[in-house]
């Protein structure tokens, strides 16, 4: 008995020298290595113009002509561009519309400056077109929209130290357009930041994680554009002027092949750590990797109109006769929901606000039930806008026209009637105010891997997530499992 038992020993000692060596030496499934670099775009050599463009020229018509000399092609696709309609392609269902709703800032509001229609002094500074002028009919637009020729190239291709634009979106007062043409080249962050960055009235008023900051970032407020010096078309890649990159501030249902993508350059699981890779579920990039915004411009969070047209002190971050009163944050940490990329509400001109409440402009689309869907860093803006009483809804007030818009005059009655025949809105002659909510996605602005969130950030007593408000019975790190199969 006593040497049968060390033959199986014996036995068994073969097994365990034969087995685990084999089993440690196993090859293991790979990982798809995270090497971004190798992703990126390739930017090809833009050619100098210095030499190439002449002159004279009398308008910015002038100048857009001989680009498309040599460029034939480049109004027309262009004019195929959100950045030139303000309107999408295609329309999209809405709840509560029979047809398909248009979306753009032509013909959208938002709880900032509320609407681009009879506002073209200001709002056009930022459009591509030289055709914009006071008291233009819908169908003037729609007219000046096919002609190539007033396209404006410069905004996007010159020197932004070389040329501006004024009212109306025509070149800036003194700009030399010979020494502007000259100075055309691939567009960079300066020319992008010019528009972005000043959206809703000043700087980083709206997006949170766009402002000036962004033209010269340190490392440790984006490591992208800091670090690298990576240009805003590294990640929102272009082909024939479209421009990749739509989250939820102008259509209710996006492509995913319209979005930006941390993955068209990071693979899946970038992390060495596999518990980190375990979060990309669940958990978008941005949430740990922009773990705040504004940090050295602050962002506006509320706007009451209301108050606007009132003789008190006025303060850029506090209140403006012509705007209202405000209040602005730094170093804002996001509010936290699920998103899966679209919005699960949109209001729509002419829609009924809600009486008893908050009337949500727009809303992210997830859940925790919704396998596409994952936990998403925002802004949220709270305003207090104007809407008819009688009729129920919105109204977009002409806030810029001359010379009776309501910045001139500070009269909300006149100033909604002069935009009635823009916006095609009925006003009854009766308006108050009432409370919107609008969110803005917090992607810009990331912070290098050392500064991310780290676990107790989310997972302690005091940590930023609402796990309840998420879905979740509580912090999964004290229960130790996913809530359900999708999260």
């Amino acid at each position: 008995m006593k040497q049968k038992s060390l033959w199986w020993l014996g036995l068994l000692g073969i097994l365990l020298v034969l087995i685990v060596p084999a089993v440690i030496l196993w090859p293991k499934p790979q990982q798809p290595a995270d090497n971004p670099w190798a992703n990126l775009p390739k930017h090809p050599p833009h050619v100098d113009h210095s030499a190439i463009i002449k002159g004279p020229f009398k308008s910015g018509e002038d100048v857009t002509k001989t680009c498309l000399s040599c460029h034939p092609n480049a109004a027309s696709d262009f004019m195929h561009t959100t950045h030139w309609r303000w309107d999408s392609v295609k329309g999209y269902k809405v709840p509560g519309h029979d047809k398909p709703v248009h979306f753009g800032k032509l013909h959208s509001f938002n709880n900032f400056c509320i609407g681009t229609r009879s506002n073209q002094r200001v709002c056009m500074k930022c459009h591509t077109g030289y055709f914009w002028e006071e008291g233009m009919s819908n169908q003037q637009v729609a007219e000046d929209l096919k002609k190539p020729e007033e396209v404006d190239c410069l905004v996007c291709h010159a020197d932004p130290n070389l040329y501006g634009r004024g009212p109306y979106g025509k070149p800036a007062k003194g700009v030399n357009l010979v020494a502007a043409a000259k100075s055309v080249r691939s567009p960079t962050r300066a020319n992008c930041l010019k528009c972005h960055a000043f959206g809703g009235g000043g700087d980083n008023v709206k997006h949170g994680d766009i402002s000036s900051a962004l033209y010269h970032p340190s490392p440790d407020l984006d490591v992208h554009m800091g670090r690298y010096n990576m240009q805003c078309t590294d990640c929102h890649r272009t082909s024939h002027h479209q421009i990749k990159g739509k989250l939820i501030n102008l259509n209710p249902q996006v492509d995913p092949s319209e979005q930006a993508q941390c993955t068209d350059c990071h693979s899946n699981a970038p992390h060495k750590d596999a518990r980190l890779n375990a979060h990309v579920k669940s958990v978008a990039c941005q949430t740990c990797h922009v773990p705040e915004t504004a940090e050295e411009v602050p962002t506006k969070i509320y706007w009451d109109w209301s108050t606007a047209g009132q003789d008190r002190p006025q303060n850029h971050f506090h209140y403006l006769k012509i705007k209202g009163s405000f209040v602005y944050v730094k170093n804002m940490i996001p509010t936290y929901l699920w998103f899966n990329g679209n919005e699960s509400e949109r209001y729509v001109e002419g829609d009924p606000i809600n009486p008893h409440g908050v009337t949500y402009i727009n809303k992210p689309a997830g859940s925790i039930n919704d396998p596409t869907a994952k936990i998403f860093p925002f802004k949220v803006n709270h305003t207090l806008q104007p809407y008819d009483t009688v009729y129920g809804y919105l109204l977009a007030p002409s806030t810029a026209s001359v010379p009776n818009g309501f910045w001139t005059k500070f009269d909300w009655d006149l100033a909604f009637r002069i935009a009635e025949p823009y916006t095609g809105l009925k006003y009854s002659g009766h308006f108050a105010f009432t409370q919107t909510v609008m969110y803005w996605p917090q992607t810009h602005m990331v912070r290098p891997k050392e500064q991310a969130l780290q676990c107790a950030d989310c997972h302690s007593p005091n940590g930023r997530l609402d796990w309840q408000a998420l879905g979740y019975p509580g912090d999964p790190m004290k229960w130790g499992g996913r809530f359900d199969d999708n999260h």
